[in-house]
């Protein structure tokens, strides 16, 4: 009986697990498009952001003519310094 109760909780468990979502933007590349899809028949419509543009005029010439809007990426390093050069010890 107790294994049956676990089994179920189990299979519940996975059932009830929300799905992972991947990380929307690329830390890499300083500036994201982020595209706006509409819905067909009366459903919901999404949203998609890609971050592979260097320079905000270059991703509002990609954005020109469509329902996307260019923003700079929050994840991106922008004034980050170079991580310390390590010293290493001379054996002689």
């Amino acid at each position: 009986m107790r294994l049956s109760i676990l089994t179920l909780t189990a299979i519940a468990t996975l059932f009830i697990a929300a799905d992972a979502s991947a990380q929307t933007y690329d830390p890499r590349y300083p500036v994201c498009m982020h595209v706006y899809t509409p819905g067909s028949f009366g459903g919901g419509g999404g949203d998609y952001f890609d971050c592979s543009f260097t320079s905000l005029p270059q991703c509002r010439a990609t954005a020109s003519g469509r329902s996307a809007s260019c923003d700079l990426n929050p994840y991106y390093a922008f004034d980050e310094p170079p991580p310390p050069r390590k010293r290493y010890k001379r054996v002689h």
